[in-house]
């Protein structure tokens, strides 16, 4: 049961985020509700980052090296002292009462251990096009899916302490999918919820070859237990599998045009799967031509398209490393914490 006015622990694990960290403290100081405590977990920084924290008003802990997003949540859940843990990643600046309407739903629905928000359909930086495709990409699919899901995103997220002592701590062997894996846990302990009332602005991927390499990167899970969590507990779907499966499909039949000359009937073969593609997501086309218009909408599927791809490249080699055996998730259970 939450308090009248519950304390909320504010923890931000950062690696070398000198360009975004004074903006994400700025937004949690600026709260209508003010955090009881605000954590940042410095996991081996190499810029100013960290002296940075130190001059605001919060407490700095350090990690031992870099170990990756899920060992830093968890040393500040170990530190953390308020009834409520907000996770947030030191590239989010949040608006003024995302923490508010995050202490509101868990208030409204008793059953929810964890309630985690949507990014601004504007980036917090404008860096360019990608970014600006990336942003509205992340805001679409949070917003479909708003309500009580099967997965949670710990950009921006509050959980109960006492359903994540119950739930337990972050894998710290995963670096990509931890919130994947930790979904799994948490779905057993309490509800999830995902809101639009809990917003943040995000600082994303400038550049395509970055944002493709990550896609590609944070996909290679899918062939084991990211994929099966999607199966099991209707995780949040963030790209539709008819979407990549026709972006996929209108690429390999593209030489098929070559043939229209002599079987004019072949040219609508790739036709077929682009629309596929495009149909996949329904709404997705709309939104973006409502918020940049049509001109970017233009720009944005064709990156989405790449995008799709990147996602299959990594199915397949992720396919590949687990028939292999070195994909697999290691059975070895997490370590302990003292958030209970």
């Amino acid at each position: 049961m939450i308090t009248d006015r519950p304390t909320v622990s504010v923890i931000i694990p950062n690696y070398n985020y000198e360009k975004t960290l004074a903006a994400c403290l700025d937004a949690v100081f600026a709260q209508t509700h003010q955090p009881f405590e605000v954590i940042v977990v410095d996991d081996g920084s190499t810029d100013r980052s960290r002296k940075i924290a130190a001059s605001y008003p919060c407490r700095v802990v350090a990690g031992a090296g870099n170990r990756g997003v899920s060992a830093a949540r968890n040393i500040g859940a170990c530190e953390a002292r308020g009834e409520i843990l907000f996770f947030l990643d030191s590239d989010v600046a949040l608006r003024l009462d995302a923490v508010a309407n995050a202490l509101r739903v868990l208030r409204d629905d008793p059953d929810c251990g964890l309630v985690h928000g949507t990014y601004d359909t504007r980036p917090l930086f404008d860096d360019g096009p990608v970014e600006h495709y990336r942003v509205l990409h992340a805001h679409w699919w949070r917003r479909r899916s708003a309500g009580r899901v099967g997965t949670a995103v710990f950009a921006l997220a509050a959980v109960r302490r006492e359903v994540f002592a119950a739930a337990g701590p972050f894998h710290e062997a995963l670096r990509d999918a931890e919130d994947v894996e930790y979904s799994d846990r948490l779905i057993r302990v309490a509800a999830i919820r995902l809101t639009d009332t809990v917003v943040g602005r995000h600082d994303d991927c400038s550049k395509l070859g970055d944002m493709l390499e990550e896609q590609f990167r944070r996909s290679l899970p899918l062939a084991g237990f990211a994929g099966a969590h999607r199966m099991r507990s209707g995780g949040v779907v963030v790209n539709p599998a008819l979407g990549v499966l026709g972006a996929t499909l209108f690429v390999a039949a593209l030489p098929l045009l070559l043939a229209a000359p002599a079987a004019p009937v072949l040219t609508a073969v790739p036709l077929v799967f682009l629309a596929l593609f495009l149909m996949a997501d329904p709404g997705l086309p709309g939104f973006v031509r409502r918020e940049r218009g049509l001109r970017f909408l233009a720009y944005f599927l064709a990156v989405h398209l790449l995008a799709q791809l990147a996602i299959t490249a990594g199915l397949a080699v992720g396919t590949v490393r687990r028939l292999r055996g070195s994909g697999a998730l290691t059975a070895a259970p997490p370590p302990e914490t003292n958030a209970g």
